[in-house]
């Protein structure tokens, strides 16, 4: 009987033995293989940060647009290492015609709604179209003003030179509200494809005057100057931004239209001259 009781001792006392060392086992410790860090895990997770962004972005943009654009793309190449933005500019006509033709373009910026509504319609913008800026339009003389235009009604005096967008361009639509506006009927001697096309005429003295963006004037420096007209109200340009819808980096194209559209893109598309929608 004394040894059955002795071997109920021994075996009571191997099995608290046993539990200690499972509590040991079971408490978390720096030096314990089965010690969990949960902490430091999710830090490492790749989930718990957003992934570095990488590859080619491109964005087709209005040819009034070039100057913010190209000082955006410099910024956001910056901000994120391993990315490229590859811009063109023209207007926003030929632009939608090249994208519903195929061309590769991630994102696209119009002068005016009407052409963005044109790809919308077509099923070739992604979501929503975002408007970013407006503009509003100016007369850009030679700094001499050899043609001593002071206001748009001289725009149709006789012999003056002058030149305008196309009708199917942004700034050649609003060019024609303005005329209905002002009752004045302009005769132009060239219609041109972007306005970046009339502002070179003016300022290499082909024409003595042309209708253009209040931002392509002030972006001309001193080649050319601006006369203001109070008609010019009355055709004030939307600028929207999307992806498109055939983009196959819509990472980049949101992440390129969230710093247009952020207060980074405000600052610099102010600084340019550029309105608030």
């Amino acid at each position: 009987m004394k040894i059955a009781r002795r071997n109920v001792g021994v075996l009571l006392a191997a099995g608290s033995l046993i539990a200690g060392l499972a509590g040991c086992a079971g408490t978390p410790g720096a030096g314990s293989p089965s010690a969990p860090s949960s902490s430091a895990e999710s830090a490492g997770s790749p989930s718990s940060s957003s992934p570095q962004l990488s590859g080619t972005v491109t964005v087709y943009a209005a040819a009034s647009l070039k100057a913010t654009f190209t000082k955006l793309a410099s910024e956001f190449e910056a901000r994120n290492p391993g990315t490229k933005v590859v811009l063109s500019f023209a207007g926003s006509s030929d632009l939608v015609t090249q994208i519903t033709q195929g061309a590769p373009a991630d994102v696209f910026a119009s002068a005016d709604t009407k052409n963005m509504g044109k790809l919308s319609d077509a099923s070739l913008v992604d979501g929503k179209a975002t408007n970013f800026a407006t503009n509003i339009m100016t007369i850009a003389v030679p700094p001499a003003n050899p043609a001593s235009i002071a206001s748009f009604a001289d725009l149709a005096k006789p012999g003056v030179k002058v030149v305008v967008c196309a009708s199917q361009v942004p700034c050649g639509a609003a060019a024609q509200s303005v005329e209905k506006a002002a009752g004045t009927t302009i005769k132009p001697v060239s219609e041109e494809s972007s306005v970046t096309d009339v502002l070179g005429k003016v300022s290499s003295g082909e024409a003595d005057a042309g209708l253009v963006y209040v931002t392509d004037v002030k972006s001309a420096g001193d080649k050319v100057k601006g006369v203001p007209f109070p008609e010019a109200s009355n055709a004030v340009n939307t600028y929207p931004i999307a992806t498109v819808g055939t983009s196959k980096h819509k990472d980049l194209a949101g992440a390129f239209i969230s710093l247009v559209t952020g207060s980074e893109g405000k600052k610099v598309l102010g600084d340019a001259g550029f309105g608030v929608p």
